[in-house]
């Protein structure tokens, strides 16, 4: 949904959407038939317990120490840093097969949390060398963390700088607190429904390099784990041939739709396009192709992202990685678990080669080798999930009641040319809070059978 939401608001067209029915969990197969497909909300490999930690009440956490600095203006997303050609899918796996565990869990003890700020500042090079070594850290039992102060207080002390989410625009996220940058994560009511798959926060063409991922409250009424993968486990994990396939063909994924009545003459239709390519899509910043029907849907209009591969090279360790979007994106992935995204919202991956969507049978060895590696974790408030954006995929479960976690979004702090020069794009704003009103109206427990 990260894109023609934005054009929808414009062209205003109505969509078809597919009822929505929430079972049980499952590592079953993918089903098949032609038959509507059951909807089965994913398992995981590891599930650690609850502590059941009390947080602080949402007028307390969310308060900013407004001592310190604005920090709302903060750098642009990074462009994403490729360096995945000529890998040998053999041996990468053999590589990326002998990586540490992804996370390495912290847990806080009295003295730890008696230092507060002190303990990240005394630990520094060495939590930032085992963010590079485990690719995702779980601070757990911090009480530092439990508001947004200590949490800017923690990621200034860990010496991390902050940059705009890669699409600032797609109104799936707004700022829990501008100024400590600070984005409220995907807690929207209308999307508790909604399981969110296994992605870096990336594009084609931007990429954060970390992220810190806060949690203030956890879900009231059950559920909503944070969930979080190794990029280099799932590639050491998935079928060789299918890995190789998927290497050699690349992907390319659709960001939303817009469903045109087929009716509409072809001049009115490609209207509409050129509509969309110039007025809309250049505010996220993406390097999109407007294409009409890609998915044999008579009358759609998909925003696609340029080829890329599905395998990188981390940009400082070398290390092998599965870098892609593709188990939350496959539409055979999302059509067959919880998902309140309207159509408009909805996303594919094709064959770069062949415009052709991802096969069953390769969706399913995706499904299957990156469920193997979630760590559903059972994040309470003053945790935090720290993660270097190039190793490890994250996502999160279904939840009842409220919830409230928050993430930061890094550049490279030591890199001035990975880093950039450019600043807050302010004109994106506009657009970022529209899209969002649009989705705060959206019913409760939105699903994907309501207009």
């Amino acid at each position: 949904m990260k894109l023609i939401i934005a054009a929808a608001t414009l062209v205003c067209t109505a969509s078809a959407f597919s009822p929505i029915t929430l079972k049980g969990r499952s590592f079953t197969q993918i089903n098949a038939s032609l038959s509507p497909p059951e909807r089965l909300a994913p398992d995981a490999g590891h599930m650690p317990e609850w502590e059941g930690r009390v947080g602080k009440s949402p007028e307390a956490f969310i308060e900013s120490d407004m001592s310190k600095p604005d920090r709302s203006g903060m750098w642009e997303c990074p462009l994403t840093r490729w360096d995945s050609e000529g890998i040998d899918i053999v041996e990468a796996q053999k590589i990326a097969k002998k990586a540490p565990h992804c996370p390495l869990e912290v847990k806080a003890s009295a003295a730890d949390n008696a230092k507060g700020a002190e303990y990240f500042v005394e630990n520094k090079e060495k939590l930032r060398a085992d963010l590079l070594k485990y690719g995702a850290i779980w601070f757990r039992g911090f009480d530092l963390m439990q508001d947004v102060k200590g949490h800017r207080i923690m990621y200034e002390s860990l010496g991390l700088d902050p940059c705009l989410d890669p699409l600032h625009s797609s109104g799936l996220r707004k700022f829990a607190s501008e100024r400590d940058a600070l984005y409220e994560e995907v807690n929207k009511p209308s999307l508790r429904g909604h399981y969110i798959g296994l992605h870096c926060e990336s594009t084609a063409k931007r990429t954060a390099a970390y992220a810190a991922f806060v949690c203030f409250q956890r879900a009231t009424e059950g559920g909503g784990r944070f969930l979080v993968a190794d990029g280099a486990a799932i590639l050491a994990e998935m079928d060789t041939k299918v890995l190789q396939k998927l290497y050699d063909r690349q992907i390319r994924i659709s960001v939303s739709n817009l469903d045109i009545p087929p009716s509409i003459p072809g001049p009115l239709k490609e209207g509409i396009k050129i509509l969309v390519d110039k007025a809309v899509a250049p505010k996220f910043d993406m390097d999109l192709e407007m294409m009409y029907e890609a998915d044999g849907k008579p009358g759609r209009l998909q925003a696609i992202e340029t080829a890329e591969s599905p395998v990188n090279r981390h940009p400082v360790t070398g290390l092998p990685v599965w870098f892609n979007n593709a188990h939350n994106h496959a539409r055979k992935l999302r059509d067959r678990r919880p998902c309140g995204v309207p159509e408009v919202g909805m996303t594919e991956v094709f064959y770069a080669d062949t415009m052709e969507p991802l096969t069953l049978e390769d969706c399913q060895e995706i499904k299957r080798a990156s469920e193997k590696h979630i760590t559903a974790l059972s994040m309470e408030p003053g945790d935090v999930l720290l993660v270097d954006n190039y190793r490890a995929l994250h996502g999160r479960d279904v939840f009842q009641g409220d919830r409230f976690h928050a993430v930061s979004w890094f550049t490279w702090d030591d890199n001035e040319e990975w880093r950039g020069d450019e600043r807050r794009i302010v004109e994106k704003n506009g657009m970022n809070k529209a899209i969002n009103q649009m989705m705060d109206w959206l019913p409760k427990d939105f699903e994907s059978d309501q207009s």
